[in-house]
């Protein structure tokens, strides 16, 4: 019975359409055409997105190269004062006489 009913409407519709047809085809084409643009802008917005999500990372790859350079310098800092200090305390045993001047081989 429901289904009846459903064909009967269907088919008043088509018969209606059939007087209408250039209204139906003018809709049918605005229809179209906005899907067409809604599915443009979202792909737009995704590559924008896409874009947009490049140049985070690529500047966040930039901040974290130039914060591992400044770490590095410090440590290189820290590693320069070490080996300075070695040199300093090798030219203060390069200052010491090796024997002491009362010693048997010195005499």
């Amino acid at each position: 019975m429901l289904f009846g009913k459903v064909m009967k409407f269907a088919a008043s519709i088509v018969e209606k359409a059939k007087l209408r047809k250039g209204m139906l085809v003018g809709i049918a084409l605005l229809f179209f055409f906005q899907l067409y643009f809604v599915r443009e802008l979202l792909a737009a917005e995704l590559l924008f997105g896409l874009g947009f999500a490049v140049l985070l990372a690529l500047g966040g790859l930039a901040y974290l190269v130039g914060s591992l350079g400044e770490r590095g310098l410090d440590f290189a800092e820290v590693g320069v004062r070490a080996i300075g200090r070695g040199f300093s305390s090798l030219e203060e045993i390069s200052r010491k006489p090796f024997r002491h001047p009362r010693s048997e081989s010195a005499q």
